[in-house]
């Protein structure tokens, strides 16, 4: 049978959460649309319910993830890694098609999301290195300080960048032992989605990162009031909305990742994610802990605060 006789078959794409492919609780869906305005899939529209639920996997995960070793972290990243080049060729497709790029750009996009997990797999067990030490003190003391994941962080991706800034967003976040709930870019939202599915069949555990799709504002104001979220990055918000999520914040003391003076006031379309990312993300959702010890042989064990 030629290809011109047969029917297609069609992606339907679920979020992610919990390790699991759910529908929206709400039974909604939307159209997502390429860059000239033809249909692409319909996009299952996130409630405000499956923002909570998705908060309750988070913080499940979080204490199985957070206890597991810098090292170990490392080769579950670098398994998701392996598995984003298994699938390269519908990852090129997908982002095609979301950001209007050819194919050759595409592919160049996908291949850096590849390598940018890979740089921050390799992170894992070494940004102790730089954001911890020892501090010098008078008296007959260790003094160590130590970083320590912040929690449940809640993640607003990119509008434009469906996969590269995604990952540049998702990866620091989870290579410093904390969990996600992502909010992915309402516009070009199948990139994302897509990668639930990578992350389903590597070895990252159910919860670690959460996936949803729809209306940014209605899914990121129950995510930025909830009592048991951490952390929120605002990265994907513009101006307007970013003040409103970090005014709801700042009622259980939230970390606040702003967007940078290049993605602040809806600018985030034009950030140029291929850039060296640095450390800063890796290091915005970690606490420090300090420890103090007596250095005799029969001191009394050590105190932290």
């Amino acid at each position: 049978m030629s290809d011109q006789n047969r029917l297609g078959v069609f992606k339907t794409y679920k979020l992610y959460v919990g390790g699991k492919f759910p529908r929206s609780e709400s039974g909604r869906v939307y159209e997502v649309t390429d860059s000239k305005g033809q249909w692409l899939a319909n996009a299952p529209q996130s409630s405000r319910k499956d923002a909570r639920d998705a908060v309750v996997a988070a913080r499940k995960a979080f204490g199985g993830w957070s206890g597991a070793t810098a090292y170990n972290r490392g080769q579950v990243l670098y398994r998701v890694a392996e598995m984003l080049e298994g699938r390269k060729e519908q990852f090129v497709r997908e982002v095609a098609a979301s950001e209007g790029l050819s194919k050759s750009k595409a592919a160049a996009v996908v291949d850096a999301a590849i390598d940018r997990w890979v740089w921050y797999a390799g992170w894992t067990d070494k940004i102790g290195q730089i954001s911890g030490g020892a501090n010098p003190v008078a008296g007959p003391f260790f003094n160590l300080s130590t970083p320590e994941p912040t929690g449940v962080v809640a993640v607003l991706a990119p509008r434009k960048s469906s996969l590269l800034g995604l990952v540049s967003v998702i990866a620091p976040v989870i290579a410093t032992g904390n969990t996600a709930v992502v909010v992915a870019s309402a516009d070009a939202p199948l990139p994302a989605l897509s990668l639930g599915e990578v992350l389903a069949t590597s070895d990252v555990p159910g919860g670690v990162v959460n996936i949803l799709s729809g209306v940014t504002a209605e899914i990121a104001a129950p995510l930025a009031a909830h009592q048991d979220v951490n952390a929120i990055d605002l990265t994907g918000a513009d101006a307007a909305l970013a003040k409103e999520l970090e005014i709801a914040a700042a009622d259980n003391l939230k970390r606040v990742l702003r967007p940078r003076p290049a993605e602040a006031d809806g600018a985030s379309d034009s950030t140029d994610w291929s850039a060296a990312p640095g450390t800063h993300r890796l290091t915005a959702f970690l606490e420090t802990k300090t420890v103090w010890h007596p250095t005799g042989a029969l001191g009394a064990s050590g105190s932290s605060y």
